[in-house]
């Protein structure tokens, strides 16, 4: 996440709150309260009404027009952040995981996310760009962690036998495992390792040889 994050109160005005945003290159500003807590969020969407109806007169529009577009209709009357912010605010926390930050962003359609903590007090701001940058992460940091997380949880017995490959962020896992009801188990937590594009599951069940030792 950004952090400080660049913020308006309720009651920034409107051309404040566009030179605050063209200033930062933001699409959007977390609406913040005096004790910190996020009140809403205000977008370059909610700014866009007052210069649609700018040469508008919104008394000729249709009625179903008018009760369609309540709320354009009231943002381009509006002044300030507290007028215009959506509210609630669609927030994560700090210790959410970045696919639940992508979740959010998709479900409600937005490029930014206000970061809180437990008491609602805002620590940052998460941006797509900021989601897009875990796929960065060196294939050797990818193998490395999805050894020692995966692997040697799921099949320690057999952790030296499954070999594990990462090669632009595709995980290969290939070798012999005690129990094939595993391997999905497997495949889903490798998919939840961060930088993860794809992977690619070649485990094959093995049968134990005499003595108790696994069958070559």
């Amino acid at each position: 996440m950004t952090e400080p994050a660049v913020t308006v109160g309720r009651g920034t005005r409107f051309k404040e709150i566009a030179r605050a945003m063209a200033r930062h290159r933001v699409s959007a500003l977390p609406v913040v309260e005096s004790d910190g807590r996020v009140a809403g969020v205000v977008s370059e969407a909610d700014l866009l009404p007052k210069e649609e109806f700018r040469g508008r007169d919104p008394t000729r529009l249709t009625r179903p027009e008018r009760i369609r577009r309540r709320a354009d209709l009231a943002r381009a009357r509006a002044l300030t952040a507290g007028e215009l912010m959506t509210t609630p605010a669609a927030t994560v926390r700090g210790d959410d995981t970045l696919a639940r930050a992508a979740r959010i962003m998709a479900v409600h359609r937005v490029k930014r996310l206000p970061v809180v903590g437990a008491d609602g007090r805002l620590r940052g701001v998460v941006s797509r760009g900021d989601l897009l940058k875990v796929f960065l992460r060196p294939d050797e940091d990818i193998e490395e962690e999805v050894r020692r997380t995966v692997v040697a949880y799921l099949f320690p017995a057999l952790a030296h036998a499954v070999r594990v490959s990462v090669r632009d962020g595709v995980v290969t896992l290939r070798g012999p495992v005690h129990d094939t009801s595993l391997i999905w188990v497997a495949e889903r937590l490798v998919r939840a390792v961060e930088g993860v594009v794809g992977v690619e599951t070649r485990l094959s069940g093995t049968a134990a040889g005499p003595g108790g030792l696994e069958a070559p």
